[in-house]
């Protein structure tokens, strides 16, 4: 078995993770983890358990894409700390519980969670069902805090940055679309830490993982992609003040209405 297209296929993936978690500050994962879960299936690695290395190998490399993402828009007064605090609490514990209880779902559980997930933001995007839901309530505390939670929670679970359901609730809330970018991905290495390490704790005693998998994080794929992801995420960033965002948001959402479709026709079918 070669394993030469799976490196190439990773290696793509990771810049083109990189830049779109500079440019949507999406941290990368929406874009990594179907890649990684094809790379995998391909390869004939078990069914059960592809999707969970593909999401706990997408955690930690947002580590990385986050950090040099953050800092990047930070650099540019794009990140609201004031937030930042206010966020963090819930979205790290929500994050670690996430992470920790992966091992209770199966790998098609995992996948009609991140292909919901996507077919929702997806509609969202293109009517601003949020906006028109949650925009009275930007001045609450609590509905921040809630928000966290929940974010943490179910990013974890799909190996995102938070960054595909922060940013449209930042909009909810009047923020602008480069704010709402900038403190997304700081939000992104606040959560993929703790989601990481509870993949790593949850997945130390599974079978059928792939080769060289610390829990369900696999190794290779994390170097390969984290690399390539971390150079080009300063270049999304760069992109992302000089671009349209409602023309980058439409081509997103058809992208998420197909991974989705997929995602979910995948776990139905077995």
């Amino acid at each position: 078995m070669t394993y030469l297209p799976l490196v190439a296929g990773l290696l793509a993936a990771g810049a083109l993770a990189g830049i779109t978690a500079g440019l949507l500050g999406v941290g990368g994962g929406i874009v990594m983890v179907p890649a990684m879960a094809l790379a995998f299936e391909a390869l004939g690695y078990d069914s059960a358990v592809y999707q969970h290395v593909a999401v706990g190998t997408s955690l930690a490399v947002i580590i990385s894409t986050g950090f040099a993402s953050a800092r990047a828009h930070h650099a540019k007064g794009a990140v609201m700390l004031d937030l930042v605090r206010l966020w963090s609490v819930p979205l790290i514990a929500a994050s670690l519980a996430g992470g920790l209880m992966a091992g209770l779902y199966s790998g098609d559980a995992l996948r009609l969670v991140f292909g919901g997930v996507a077919i929702l933001l997806a509609a969202n995007s293109m009517l601003s069902l949020q906006q028109k839901l949650m925009g009275h309530l930007r001045e609450s505390p609590m509905t921040h805090r809630i928000c966290a939670a929940l974010i943490g929670y179910i990013s974890a679970l799909m190996g995102i940055g938070g960054g595909s359901l922060s940013v449209p609730t930042l909009n909810a809330f009047g923020h602008t679309m480069h704010k709402a970018v900038g403190t997304s991905a700081a939000f992104g290495l606040l959560l993929a830490i703790p989601g990481a390490i509870g993949f790593v704790v949850s997945g130390w005693m599974v079978e059928g993982r792939p080769p060289l998998s610390l829990g369900y994080v696999n190794l290779p794929a994390l170097l390969l992609i984290g690399v390539v992801a971390s150079l080009t995420a300063p270049v999304g960033a760069a992109l992302a003040h000089k671009t349209q965002q409602h023309i980058l948001k439409r081509i997103f959402a058809v992208y998420l209405l197909f991974i989705g479709s997929r995602m979910i026709f995948q776990a139905i079918t077995g």
